[in-house]
């Protein structure tokens, strides 16, 4: 030990260290110290509240880690990056951004003084690209693993495979008491190291909604049953006292609905206050000023673990929440309701008890409880691969199928991301990285969006497609406020372009650009208010636009002189969203990739227009499956940009004659209609089986099919979680599953 104490005896440098000395952690920063100076890996679990995020990385530093190189802590969100970096610069005496600083997506607040920083995942995952020893750290800090993203995943794989060659490299791993065996067992067996999580005991009361409205009403609606499940608990709680309560709900539409139906109840002295992603940060910040009033709090599990609301004494949870699913016979990121595994009710659970001794109540059996999944299923078992695939291969890690996932992925999601990489040019017939691919691999954007860029500066548009893709990678800057719709509709109704919801977000963005190079950024900020538009998030636009304006002049595209007219802008677009191109076939419905059934959202400007064809930026499937920021097109726009996946020998059946056979094939010409055997190929190389050839059994089908004999399925792009769709909820004390398929075929922070 006295090594050991010479080794880490601090430096003038480093600052003297306090810790908290009332956090359950305190207790255990001995073990943890030795646990960390003897051990490569270490593995840290506990509770909500226990106090590991924020004093584990001043452990480090007392331990004179970050002298040399940094101390990197990762977190799953850009919020959580910058509280917690405010928090721990804030325990140190210090200011963000010198010796605590933090980095996130077009934000970077460290500096040449900075020993601990702070960033999101995807800040680290991007480092690689230019660092892939990681050489800037010699203590890395994953936080909140167990929430098992593909980010975390993906970094923990490459961790294993980087660890043997940086053996001056330190890992530690925090989780919420969720399946810590895994992780240890992921690094050979690495100390796993329990932290006691609250102060103080939480009740859990199992009341059914059932239950919880049968004296009320036996003929209530199925949202009212379960609205008036949530009202009888929390008049329940109420005779306990009267402290904060804490409430989850599936997505921002039922927030509204439960916000509206407990505002008519007219509960005394009470606010009612939403909490969700998409929220603005006004709104969001009255959730944590001090007030007098108790607060009753709805929220989405953005409440679960990234953000922690001081005073919550009571949690009433009715078991669902929105879970992203990659659907693989539509190829669509699908958002179906689903309950709750056990692991995540009682991340619900630990919101309370921090304070004083709290309750939760679970409206649901502890029958149903005991039944469920006892986590949730990791997100790389259930989302679209490509790009993973795509940053492995520029990163030369190999197959995907030999990287050291904690949790292998379905050999299938494997081959759509492959056919998706195909289709988008970034990956040959014999899977390896092409030009394209290796360009794409530097665009931090859906690999689809990526595509258009790199399109659009081959046309001579890439002023106006920076500006869309820029737009389709933030959350909606537009706000519509549950009390003035009909005032923020008329507002952006200005903006509105007739042909294509992609034109609006240039029309929005020229209106920005031209106030904001006026000065006074007070008058910028009321002129947004004014037109119902976020400023976060306008100004999140720009800061994307220009850092995507940077990689553009790195990679040698240039901007285009004059404006690009419609033509030049949505083939751009259609290059790298092909399987977002549908033709309508009935009143209002369009048939897409693959023959899957859609229709254009309600909010699209094009919801009344229905051009003939069309193409989207995602589709989303909520009851039907739709189309989102549309634009019109022509089918001839199509023939170019998949020159490479039509140009193709046909399937045996179709030389067999289907093509004759066809009800609009012209007898004399011998020609069937472009836009007929355009949408008729998606149709005929969907999963459906054509006579003679059998539908593989989705059960058994494990073997890999190379790429090169896939071409004819259009895959679609893998897409950020969408903005929260509306979905209906599944009844009423029953269990829920998978959001049901589209007619015929078949989803923002």
């Amino acid at each position: 030990m006295e090594a050991l104490d010479k080794k880490q005896q601090q430096t003038p440098s480093t600052p003297l260290v306090h810790f908290a000395m009332d956090l359950p952690i305190h207790v255990r920063l001995d073990d943890i110290r030795r646990a960390v100076a003897y051990h490569q890996v270490v593995v840290i679990c506990g509770e909500t509240g226990s106090g590991k995020t924020t004093q584990l990385p001043k452990l480090c530093l007392d331990m004179n880690r970050g002298s040399e190189r940094l101390i990197g802590h990762t977190q799953p969100r850009r919020i959580a990056a910058k509280t917690v970096a405010a928090r721990i610069a804030e325990e140190l005496g210090e200011e963000p951004g010198r010796l605590v600083g933090y980095q996130v997506r077009h934000t970077d607040m460290t500096s040449s003084a900075t020993r601990i920083k702070i960033m999101t995942d995807g800040i680290l995952l991007a480092e690689l690209q230019h660092d892939r020893m990681l050489e800037r750290y010699n203590t890395l800090i994953i936080d909140e693993a167990h929430e098992r993203s593909l980010n975390i995943d993906f970094i923990l794989g490459y961790l294993k495979h980087l660890l043997p060659q940086r053996p001056d490299l330190k890992l530690i791993i925090t989780s919420a008491t969720i399946d810590p065996v895994r992780f240890s067992g992921h690094f050979d067996n690495a100390p796993i190291i329990e932290v006691s999580g609250r102060s103080y005991p939480v009740e859990v009361r199992y009341r059914s909604v059932a239950a919880m409205s049968e004296d009320d009403n036996a003929h209530l609606e199925e949202d009212d049953e379960n609205f008036l499940a949530i009202l009888n608990a929390i008049r329940e709680v109420s005779r306990d006292g009267r402290g904060d309560i804490l409430i989850f709900m599936e997505g921002e539409r039922e927030i509204h609905e439960l916000s509206r139906y407990l505002k008519r109840q007219r509960i005394t002295d009470t606010d009612i206050l939403p909490l969700y992603s998409r929220l603005n940060s006004t709104e969001q910040g009255l959730i944590f000023k001090p007030h007098k009033r108790r607060h009753i709090v709805l929220a989405t599990n953005v409440a679960e673990t990234s953000l922690t609301i001081p005073g919550i004494h009571y949690v009433i949870d009715p078991g669902y929440a929105r879970i992203s699913r990659y659907n693989r016979r539509s190829k669509v990121q699908q958002l179906p309701i689903e309950e709750i595994a056990q692991a995540a009710a009682d991340q619900r659970k630990g919101r309370c008890g921090r304070n004083a001794p709290g309750i939760c109540i679970r409206l649901y059996t502890e029958e149903n409880f005991q039944s469920r999944s006892a986590f949730t299923e990791p997100e790389i078992l259930r989302t679209n691969l490509a790009s993973v695939i795509l940053q492995m291969k520029a990163l030369a890690l190999g197959d995907i199928h030999d990287f050291p996932f904690i949790d292998l992925p379905d050999m299938r999601y494997v081959n759509d991301g492959l056919r998706l990489l195909n289709e988008l040019g970034a990956i040959d017939h014999n899977e390896e990285l092409t030009a394209t691919g290796r360009r794409l691999a530097r665009l931090p954007v859906d690999p689809g969006l990526g595509r258009a860029l790199l399109a659009a500066a081959d046309m001579e548009c890439l002023r106006e497609i920076l500006i869309i893709v820029s737009a389709l990678s933030i959350q909606e800057p537009r706000e519509r406020p549950l009390d003035a719709q009909e005032q923020a509709d008329e507002a952006h109704s200005r903006f509105q372009d007739e042909r294509s919801d992609f034109l609006t977000l240039l029309k929005l963005w020229e209106f920005y650009d031209h106030q904001a190079r006026a000065p006074g950024a007070g008058k910028l900020r009321k002129l947004c208010r004014r037109n119902y538009l976020s400023h976060a998030r306008m100004r999140e636009w720009r800061e994307v636009r220009d850092q995507l304006l940077e990689l553009s002049a790195g990679l040698k595209m240039k901007l285009n002189a004059e404006p690009a007219d419609y033509k030049r802008i949505h083939s751009a677009l259609i290059t790298g969203l092909l399987s977002h191109i549908a033709c309508r076939t009935g009143d209002r419905e369009y048939t897409g990739a693959r023959g899957v059934k859609l229709n254009i959202f309600p909010g699209s400007g094009q919801f009344r227009k229905l051009p003939k064809w069309i193409v989207c930026a995602e589709l989303v499937e909520t009851s039907k499956l739709y189309a989102r920021h549309v634009a019109g097109i022509e089918a001839q726009w199509v023939l170019r940009p998949a020159a490479h996946l039509l140009e193709r020998e046909d399937p045996p059946r179709l030389r067999e004659g289907l093509h004759d056979q066809h009800p609009r094939h012209d007898r004399v010409s011998g020609e069937v209609p472009l836009e007929v055997r355009l949408v008729d190929r998606h149709v005929l190389d969907s999963d459906d089986p054509l006579p003679g050839f059998p539908l593989d059994d989705p059960v058994h089908e494990q073997e890999r099919v190379p790429v090169r004999q896939q071409l004819h399925d259009f895959p679609d792009p893998e897409h950020v979680t969408p903005p929260l769709p509306q979905v209906s909820r599944p009844p009423a004390g029953r269990p829920a599953g998978r959001a049901p398929a589209a007619s015929a075929g078949a989803s923002p922070s």
